[in-house]
């Protein structure tokens, strides 16, 4: 009898997979879905002012939906499928550095309106992956900008000038290693902005993560 009730709960409690439903893998990312996941080979996506910036997957398919529903629709618990993914992809990329997460930050009018920081969620369930350290203060949003994506290149620019400061009273060593994480990046204006305001204030050892690029740039190399 209590094995019977103890097959009923579990039949009950059951996690079926965020995009497909099944139950079988009993996993918010079920591994037929997690296969559709076109991911980028692990080598540098782009170099900004000197800093490696590594791209996760392309921005297609359920990549996209959990973009879209953790940011703007409060499925906070996909935060988990995003660090997820965001670990795998970094165990690849054989770092052996022990870096601070930096979440890319957002102004404080769009986290009153959004409730939260997607990223900085993010930024803690990854860092229980790999027990790196999160400093979720060093740099703080000063600019409530527009939104990046229904921008021409030269708009996006001005829109993301003078957007990052160096938080007041900030006493991190100048040669910590600082990992930017992100979700989603195209041009890496927002993060080229980012990235200046760190060494212009004495951060020079920098890499940034993002989960995802819409950007095909070698299309023979995505998995």
């Amino acid at each position: 009898m209590i094995k019977i009730f103890e097959k009923l709960l579990s039949l009950l409690y059951v996690q079926p997979c965020y995009f497909c439903r099944s139950t079988k893998d009993d996993a918010l990312l079920c591994a037929k879905c997690h296969s559709k996941i076109h991911f980028m080979p692990p080598a540098v996506f782009k170099n900004i002012n000197g800093v490696c910036v590594y791209a996760c997957a392309l921005y297609d398919g359920y990549i996209k939906t959990l973009v879209h529903d953790l940011k703007y629709h409060n499925k906070k618990r996909l935060s988990k499928v995003q660090a997820q993914i965001m670990f795998e992809y970094f165990n690849q990329l054989n770092l052996k550095e022990k870096y601070t997460i930096i979440p890319v930050p957002i102004h404080k009018n769009r986290q009153k309106e959004r409730k939260y920081n997607q990223m900085d969620i993010v930024a803690k369930e990854f860092a229980s992956y790999t027990k790196f350290p999160i400093n979720q203060n060093l740099v703080c949003r000063t600019k409530d900008t527009k939104k990046q994506y229904n921008l021409h290149k030269k708009d996006r620019i001005e829109n993301m000038k003078n957007a990052f400061a160096i938080s007041q009273n900030q006493t991190m060593p100048k040669d910590t290693k600082l990992l930017v994480i992100d979700d989603v990046t195209s041009s890496g204006i927002t993060l080229e902005e980012l990235i200046n305001t760190l060494k212009s204030n004495g951060y020079n050892d920098v890499t940034a993560l993002t989960l995802a690029t819409p950007d095909i740039w070698n299309t023979s190399q995505i998995q």
